[in-house]
């Protein structure tokens, strides 16, 4: 199995590894977290401009962790081999949407954010979110548990989640860049797009 996500999905298998192991060396280094995480203060400045991407390979806990990797394994090795078996350079594109979407995430974040010295964030939550949206285009109608228990569209569910952001952002009180979600789900979305014109027509056929 290993051996075969290596050969299918290569660039998913090393963002895989490697978020996992930054991450769990980084709960025992907690001296790291002020040099990794998203500082937009310091970025409006010029300053650890690093942060939009190594910010992307570390979580706040073990279960910031698990649900991130989770959703990833589900969506992210399946979503590199249809975009291997859609065009000769597959690999290179769900390298595209996955990294894009990263860095692409965190821009409204350090707009907003700019002149708050203390704000911090960390976290692939904005790639993955972007490789989820990404995948629905290319299989619309595939179930998504919530909650894992119930089965929702993945059009559905879609709708819903945005919707949900976008609530939740105004609301601002759990502590979660929602913003990140949003933007990055958004991301995911065009980068496909502009990737593989054709998805939306290979979209709205499912239904």
């Amino acid at each position: 199995m290993l051996t075969l996500y290596l050969q299918q999905s290569p660039v998913a298998s090393a963002i895989f590894f490697f978020t996992l192991v930054t991450s769990i060396y980084t709960f025992s280094h907690e001296q790291l977290y002020g040099k990794l995480m998203l500082h937009p203060y310091s970025i409006a400045r010029k300053q650890r401009v690093y942060t939009i991407l190594t910010s992307g390979f570390i979580h706040k806990d073990w279960g910031h962790l698990l649900f991130n990797m989770i959703t990833f394994y589900y969506f992210a090795f399946r979503l590199e081999m249809i975009l291997a078996q859609a065009s000769p350079y597959g690999h290179l594109f769900f390298a595209v949407v996955y990294f894009g979407s990263l860095v692409l995430s965190d821009i409204p974040t350090i707009v907003q954010q700019k002149n708050n010295y203390g704000y911090y964030s960390l976290g692939a939550s904005g790639a993955i979110c972007a490789v989820l949206f990404s995948y629905i285009l290319f299989d619309p109608r595939t179930k998504i548990g919530v909650m894992f228990i119930i089965g929702l569209p993945a059009y559905l569910f879609a709708f819903l989640f945005l919707g949900y952001c976008i609530w939740a952002s105004k609301k601002g009180q759990d502590g979660i860049n929602h913003d990140a979600h949003f933007f990055g789900a958004l991301s995911g979305l065009i980068l496909t797009i502009i990737c593989f014109p054709w998805v939306i027509k290979h979209c709205l056929a499912q239904f």
